[in-house]
This record gives structure tokens, C-alpha cells and sequence, in this order.
């Protein structure tokens, strides 16, 4: 057994008291986490940190799974908790003091000293970059899984009257929306069994051949499902730029306002809007 395996089995509650204390003067965060959890995962993972170092020096070997997993964790929860990954490194690396001050008292040679000192701070390192990888990777699927929700409620799909949908878009489009865009106006089509579904692009602040194309893409796709599909909120400057860039609509029935949009869909099956005349009141004193 090395001097540093040693150390770590024989000073385990001495070390876990340093670290606290190291902690609590530098990077405690009160605000994010208790003192009854953080000492628990501090116990814990010293636990694991040590029956780890008896059998191996490799944090990527076997011996260290149970420590990577624990460590994967405590990533995933500090950053659902609000610590930064910064934050979620300097945890695991305030328990390198704490060992160096068990190695010092334990070994009297220099150089036996910086040896067994350059082992333990090279594997804190390590599980520290794996900390902080984990919880960069956890914030990447937060950031992306919120991306989508924001996509999925910027794209609702609204019923007009029966048989008639709308899709009002806001913001710009681009490959992935559209595919959320297509998705969403199909899906409402089949389950609402409509013959028509109006784009409305007031909300879209520029078009230009990309958009175009997605439009185009989002329209044929309604098609092959059987409605016909409209576009409104065609303005000026909107429609000088589909025309200057050449873009083929042709075939697309377009309008400028969605009430125009609306009011062609309901002709389409049908309907006609009247205007109910007011009985006019006959005066009592006539």
C-alpha cells in the first residue's frame, strides 16, 4: 500500500473536516444547498474518492465507476440547483488542501513529499474536468430541451372554424422550426379532418429565398395530406422582395390580410358570411 492510499484510508474523517472547513471559507454557497447536504455529499464522495484510490490510480479504470457515476450526479443536481460548472469544480478540487496537509504530516522526505502530493492533485483534476464536462453537457440538453418547448408554444396551430386551420408565425424560420412548423400543422390537420389551414407570416420580419423555400415545403406538405393551404400577412416590402429575388408562388393562393385569408377559406367550403339587418324599433309616438 502507496503512502497516499494509506493516508486516505487512515485520515478519512480528518480530510472530510478540512474540506468542509475549506468550503465553507471559499466557495460555499448557502443560498443553493444546506449545510446537512452538502456535508453528506462531501461524505459520500470521500467515501467512494478513497475505496477508489485503494485499488487503482486510473479515474477512468473500473474502480473508479462508482466515483465518475456519484460525481455525474452531483453535476446534474448543482446544475437543476443554479451553481455554474466553475462552481461544481472548485468542490471536488477544495479537497485537495485538506490531503496535502494529511500527506505533509504523514511524510518527511521532499521528494517522497511532492510525489505522493502530484498523485492526489492529478486525479482531483481529473474528476474535476469530469465534473465539469458532466454539468456542461447537462446545461447543453437544459438549453436544448428548452429550445424546443419555445419552438413547439411559438408555433401554435389554431382553429378557425371547423375544417379551417391557422398557423400565425412570428420570428424568423429557419430548418428546425420548419420542421417543428410541418409537424405540428400536419398532426392538427389529420386530427381536425381540415380542408384548409392558413400560414399568416405578419409576424415574419423578413423573407427571403431560405424562408421561401420552407413556406413552400410547409404548404406542399399540407397538400399531400389532403387541404388546401393559404398565405396571408403578404405586406409591400414583402411581397417587392419575394418578386426581386425571384421566388415562384405561383401556385400558392396568397392574400395580404388573414381575415382575407379567412373569409377565402370559408368560401372554399361554402360558407358565407351575411350581415344580420337590426330590426329597426318603431317609435311609440309616431
Amino acid at each position: 500500500m502507496s503512502v497516499f492510499q494509506d493516508v486516505m484510508k487512515s485520515n478519512e474523517g480528518a480530510i472530510l473536516a478540512g474540506w468542509m472547513g475549506e468550503l465553507e471559507s471559499s466557495t460555499r454557497r448557502s443560498d443553493l444547498i444546506n449545510d446537512t447536504d452538502l456535508r453528506r455529499q462531501g461524505e459520500e464522495l470521500l467515501r467512494l474518492f478513497t475505496a477508489a484510490t485503494q485499488l487503482s490510480s486510473d479515474v477512468q479504470s473500473d474502480a473508479f465507476a462508482s466515483t465518475r457515476e456519484f460525481l455525474r450526479e452531483i453535476a446534474r443536481s448543482r446544475m437543476d440547483q443554479g451553481f455554474t460548472a466553475a462552481e461544481t469544480a472548485l468542490f471536488i478540487l477544495a479537497l485537495k488542501q485538506p490531503i496535502f496537509t494529511a500527506l505533509k504530516s504523514s511524510i518527511k522526505d521532499s521528494s517522497d513529499l511532492i510525489e505522493e502530493v502530484w498523485l492526489s492533485s492529478n486525479l482531483l483534476d481529473k474528476l474535476a474536468m469530469l465534473t465539469v464536462s458532466s454539468a456542461v453537457g447537462f446545461r447543453e440538453q437544459t438549453i436544448l430541451r428548452q429550445q424546443e418547448e419555445m419552438m413547439e408554444l411559438s408555433t401554435p396551430v389554431v382553429t378557425l372554424w371547423d375544417g379551417i386551420l391557422a398557423l400565425p408565425l412570428i420570428g424568423t424560420l429557419d430548418s428546425a422550426r420548419t420542421q417543428v412548423v410541418m409537424e405540428s400543422l400536419l398532426t392538427a390537420i389529420v386530427e381536425t379532418n381540415s380542408q384548409v389551414a392558413i400560414i399568416d407570416i405578419t409576424g415574419v420580419p423578413t423573407v427571403d429565398t431560405l424562408v421561401a423555400q420552407h413556406l413552400i415545403k410547409t404548404i406542399t406538405a399540407a397538400r399531400l395530406m389532403g387541404a388546401d393551404c393559404y398565405l396571408s400577412g403578404i405586406r409591400p416590402a414583402i411581397a417587392q422582395t419575394i418578386v426581386h429575388l425571384g421566388i415562384d408562388l405561383v401556385d400558392v393562393q396568397t392574400k395580404a390580410k388573414l381575415s382575407d385569408a379567412f373569409a377565402l377559406a370559408l368560401k372554399r367550403l361554402g360558407k358565407v358570411v351575411t350581415t344580420i339587418k337590426q330590426p329597426v324599433a318603431k317609435n311609440k309616438d309616431a
